[in-house]
């Protein structure tokens, strides 16, 4: 599969960066697939997260760092992890799993049914967030990255990300407190 050229330029880096990063990315894939699908045990997925991996860098200015191709190859291992823990909380949401509570045969659909409504409540949340703040709550809480480090990366100050991460987190509670929709015909 080739991957295309965006078509807008980005004026603030060097020419050949972008050339040089295609260049490093295409001559690292087939290893970024193998390390990703030895880790997924699916080379079809493995294949899908180094073509979102790609995406992700293309879409965002390029940073400078020591050795292009190391890094790319911890990128992919990153995404992997990622991909499996999602893929175990998708998990446990269906099998209604719910850790510290004792489970009475009768309730885990409706428990499974309320967890998987509590995570769809807190996506909305998340991707209605401005994009600053959701990726700073995304390299925390996902990628965990501290907050000097977040800062540092971004550009701002410690402070500011502390704000960015309150505000999402209070969304993120938000969207559990809401009250969910009732079906019709079922009284309170």
């Amino acid at each position: 599969m080739l991957i295309g050229l965006p078509p807008e330029s980005r004026d603030d880096e060097p020419l050949g960066a972008r050339a040089h990063f295609l260049q490093v990315f295409l001559s690292q894939r087939s290893q970024m697939e193998a390390l990703v699908s030895r880790r997924v045990g699916c080379r079809a997925t493995a294949a899908d997260l180094v073509q979102d991996l790609f995406l992700r860098f293309w879409r965002r200015p390029l940073v400078q760092v020591e050795e292009l191709s190391t890094y790319l190859l911890r990128c992919a291992g990153n995404i992997a992890i990622d991909h499996l823990r999602s893929e175990g909380t998708r998990t446990r949401v269906n099998e209604g799993w719910q850790p510290d509570e004792p489970h009475s045969h009768g309730s885990e659909p409706q428990a499974a049914l309320e967890a998987g409504n509590d995570l769809r409540h807190v996506e909305a949340a998340l991707r209605a967030l401005p994009e600053r703040t959701r990726q700073i709550f995304l390299l925390n809480r996902i990628h965990g990255r501290k907050y000097a480090q977040i800062a540092k990366a971004m550009g701002l100050s410690q402070s500011a990300v502390e704000k960015h991460m309150m505000r999402a987190l209070e969304a993120c509670k938000a969207s559990l407190r809401e009250p969910a929709p009732r079906p019709p015909g079922k009284a309170p």
